[in-house]
């Protein structure tokens, strides 16, 4: 299992304002999200563990090697970020070899490449669509040929940045599949979420970041057990715990499952 060692890590866009203050974090198994409101230096932070940035101060560790030795090119045998809009990360004509690039960037042969490629198109629903310009199909879809694009690669490491956003039903259990999965492979799965449901059902640790802080960090279900912390970062629990604490049921409940089970209880009393 991969690890990342961050460390009194600092950023500025300028020198004016700073976006990250002093964050000191182990990240190293668990399904982890990382929520908080916008501006409050999620996707910074994510972009730093790409090596897409530098720290202004600190550092990040992978595998306890520096990222500041590496550049962005050399980390995506390893680490690999599904960006929040796919429009910023397709730019080829046909579904297939948009999917095929990650893999022939890092060393793959055609055919390697082709063969992944196909297998996770069929991963994501749309080994249909290997011969269609991406941009004629929805957004939705060309959210999932950008996951297609990086599972094809295999990094041990997989950042999503909003991938809830836009689906459907169907799109959201279909993520759920690949997280589970990927998770189950042994790969480290990190996600930046608005999605407070997602995040609490899906996930095994939450980060809430606020103001370029960590506010909380734990798991899940303790996490999202702090109505008033959440109300700091400008957030609210998922709905399943605004519903159970509407009806007067004490305890954490953050599934169906859970409150359904919970209810059938009090009604048997």
């Amino acid at each position: 299992m991969s690890r990342l060692e961050i460390n009194k890590l600092h950023f500025s866009y300028t020198p004016e304002v700073e976006v990250l203050k002093g964050i000191d974090l182990r990240i190293d198994g668990e399904t982890t999200a990382i929520v908080g409101q916008n501006g409050a230096g999620k996707s910074t932070f994510v972009k730093l563990l790409k090596g897409l940035l530098y720290p202004t101060e600190g550092e990040i560790l992978f595998n306890g090697n520096n990222t500041k030795d590496y550049s962005a090119a050399q980390l995506a045998k390893d680490i690999g970020m599904v960006f929040q809009n796919p429009n910023d990360q397709i730019f080829k004509n046909t579904v297939i070899s948009e999917v095929m690039f990650g893999p022939l960037n890092i060393g793959y042969s055609e055919e390697e490449a082709k063969e992944k490629a196909i297998q996770m198109l069929e991963k994501v629903n749309l080994v249909e669509h290997m011969e269609t310009n991406p941009y004629d199909l929805s957004l939705s879809e060309r959210k999932m040929i950008a996951i297609a694009s990086i599972l094809a690669m295999d990094t041990d490491i997989v950042i999503f940045d909003e991938p809830t956003m836009g689906q459907d039903f169907a799109g959201r259990e279909k993520l759920k599949e690949i997280i589970y999965e990927l998770r189950d492979q042994g790969r480290l799965v990190i996600c930046i979420l608005h999605d407070m449901d997602f995040a609490a059902e899906v996930f095994d640790r939450t980060i809430v970041f606020n103001q370029g802080k960590i506010l909380m960090d734990g798991s899940s279900h303790e996490v999202f057990t702090h109505k008033e912390k959440l109300k700091q970062a400008y957030l609210e629990q998922p709905h399943i715990a605004q519903i159970a604490d509407e009806l007067g049921l004490e305890g954490s409940y953050l599934t169906d499952e859970q409150l359904i089970k919970a209810l059938r209880k009090r009604m048997e009393a």
